[in-house]
């Protein structure tokens, strides 16, 4: 194991173990060093990685604390992951999206407000019947988005906003390139917002699978 990461595992092992707690201030550089017998420089390299990781907060002047740990705030750092993604992967973050969103659809259907539902709805008239590819895309993310909210589970909420940005340029491209594609994706959404107002899990999941699904079926024809 390298130095450094042992040094991560180390600061870790304390954070685990509840010996720093979200909101800790962490001991001086030298002390903490010494306590786990790693070198001052080893220390530095796992304290600024933990910090890109959002789990340490390196406050200049103050010192060096434990982040809350939500996982919304953890999760942050996937979208940065995802974004070094190469093209051929797209399919590969659709095939995920394809689990993850239908369960999340499911969820949300006893779960979300009327309110939510009233949103998620005037989004869908303010488009109109011929929005711009970059219009539809746009509302098609918020839509998920407002959708996977209603489930309830930030944790999935933040999982799937990291997912959705790989995927973004292949939607961009199916509207601009298949036929129908825009009519398509807007009927498709209203019958996932009927069937989540009907409070239909399996309603919900089934166009939700169905909408993803045509997408990745396009792209696989495609390349």
């Amino acid at each position: 194991m390298a130095v450094t990461d042992e040094a991560i595992e180390k600061i870790k092992d304390m954070i685990v173990s509840g010996a720093l707690r979200p909101g800790d201030r962490l001991p001086k550089e030298s002390e903490l060093a010494a306590g786990l017998g790693l070198s001052r420089n080893s220390l530095r390299e796992a304290v600024r990685a933990l910090s890109l990781m959002r789990i340490l907060d390196v406050r200049q002047g103050d010192g060096t604390y434990v982040t809350s740990l939500d996982p919304q705030l953890l999760l942050e750092a996937l979208g940065f992951v995802v974004d070094f993604h190469r093209d051929d992967t797209v399919l590969e973050f659709l095939a995920v999206r394809r689990v993850l969103e239908p369960a999340a659809t499911a969820m949300a259907a006893p779960r979300i407000s009327e309110r939510q539902l009233d949103a998620l709805s005037a989004g869908l008239d303010a488009l109109g019947d011929e929005p711009s590819v970059d219009e539809l895309v746009a509302a098609d993310l918020e839509f998920h988005r407002g959708i996977v909210r209603g489930a309830g589970n930030p944790v999935l909420c933040s999982l799937l906003d990291g997912l959705s940005g790989p995927t973004t340029r292949a939607r961009i491209w199916r509207g601009l390139t298949q036929e129908d594609a825009v009519g398509r994706t807007l009927r498709e959404h209203r019958a996932i917002l009927a069937a989540l107002r009907d409070r239909d899990a399996e309603a919900a999941r089934c166009w939700a699978t169905v909408h993803i699904a045509g997408v990745e079926r396009w792209l696989r024809s495609t390349l």
